[in-house]
């Protein structure tokens, strides 16, 4: 179909066991081949849906469960930690396959309070965002150990939802050089963003 190559989503088993893609470079080395064996290359291991699960405001605890393991549904705290540590075995198996960049979602603390009403108190957004960078900091500093970049799809319904949030998130995490942005626009008419404007602000 004229593709280069594929972006592997990690909460598919059928696609990649990635316990395994974490332990075993012998692993990875077969799964390459069978990629590249179509003429294809894999570009980068996704987490969006686990990205997801490192933050979720308890409005969405509900909803946001059916990306979770069973054994850790209903349970906040075992999401959050069993999301932290897939998304660094995602990490060790980027490593494992050669591959330095990464996609994935912020998550969302804050989301529920885009729209301004009831008044926001002054400071919400900041201990929002700060409390986000907390969460994404030992992963980060996981990734930078493998060599590989974090990147963050903007996207609404996330933290990380465009330009300016996306750098509040890179200041919370004090620039943290891991912290890169995915270029997806395929939302952003929805978002009334300029998709052309946003590469001349980011392409860097």
């Amino acid at each position: 179909l004229g593709y280069k190559g594929i972006q592997i989503p990690t909460w598919e088993s059928a696609f990649i066991d990635l316990d395994k893609a974490a332990e075993s470079k012998t692993y990875c080395d077969e799964l390459k081949g069978k990629v590249n064996s179509y003429g294809l290359e894999i570009t980068e291991l996704s987490t969006h849906l686990q990205g997801q699960l490192v933050a979720v405001h308890p409005a969405y605890d509900q909803m946001f469960d059916g990306f979770a393991p069973k054994e850790v549904q209903g349970n906040p705290k075992a999401r959050t930690a069993w999301a932290t540590e897939t998304v660094k075995k995602a990490g060790t198996a980027s490593r494992n396959l050669g591959i330095d960049v990464h996609a994935t979602f912020s998550g969302a603390l804050v989301w529920p309070y885009f729209y301004n009403w009831p008044q926001r108190p002054a400071g919400l957004i900041e201990k929002g965002f700060a409390e986000l960078a907390k969460r994404w900091e030992p992963i980060l500093n996981h990734f930078d150990e493998q060599g590989v970049d974090v990147c963050y799809e903007v996207h609404a319904g996330e933290d990380l939802h465009d330009g300016t949030s996306f750098e509040m998130f890179y200041e919370a995490t004090n620039k943290h050089k891991r912290v890169k942005l995915l270029y997806d626009p395929s939302h952003f008419i929805l978002q009334q963003l300029d998709y052309l404007a946003y590469i001349d602000h980011y392409h860097e």
